[in-house]
């Protein structure tokens, strides 16, 4: 059974307003894996000519939270996702516009059973960033949980 999840995109694009205002994209998203894409924009640029890091590691951490939003967004009445902690870096200097692809590293159904079971679940998500010439340039995880709604 497929779930529609075309409605991820859309939705972080208009109820996180840096999202838009720094104006990511979203290609596929899947309750296992995200595509976002950061436009090249001078104003978002570093010292060196490139993305500053902060839109890079905002970038990754928005991919994975596409992801998430796919493969949660059906318990949000009853839990709310939230980041724990990331780890990021950064291999080389990324220039022009930017890919994250976010991968969920576990079944969601696993984290799911844990949320079911009266556990705070904890869920990981890898995130690759390229370039426009398809070279990587960053590696990420964020680690999320589903904070039990109150």
């Amino acid at each position: 059974m497929t779930t529609d999840t075309s409605w991820v995109g859309p939705a972080m694009t208009q109820t996180v307003h840096w999202v838009r205002t720094v104006g990511i994209t979203f290609g596929e998203t899947t309750a296992q894996r995200a595509v976002a894409h950061l436009p090249d924009d001078p104003e978002l640029h570093n010292h060196v000519g490139g993305p500053h890091a902060a839109m890079i590691f905002g970038l990754g951490e928005t991919a994975s939270g596409a992801v998430g939003l796919a493969a949660f967004g059906a318990v949000m009445e009853r839990a709310t996702p939230l980041v724990v902690r990331s780890d990021i870096a950064y291999s080389r200097l990324a220039t022009g516009p930017l890919t994250a692809v976010a991968v969920l590293d576990r079944p969601a159904d696993e984290v799911l059973a844990e949320l079911d079971a009266g556990v705070r679940p904890e869920f990981t998500v890898s995130v690759t960033i390229t370039d426009a010439r398809d070279r990587e340039t960053t590696r990420m995880t964020v680690v999320w949980t589903l904070r039990p709604n109150r």
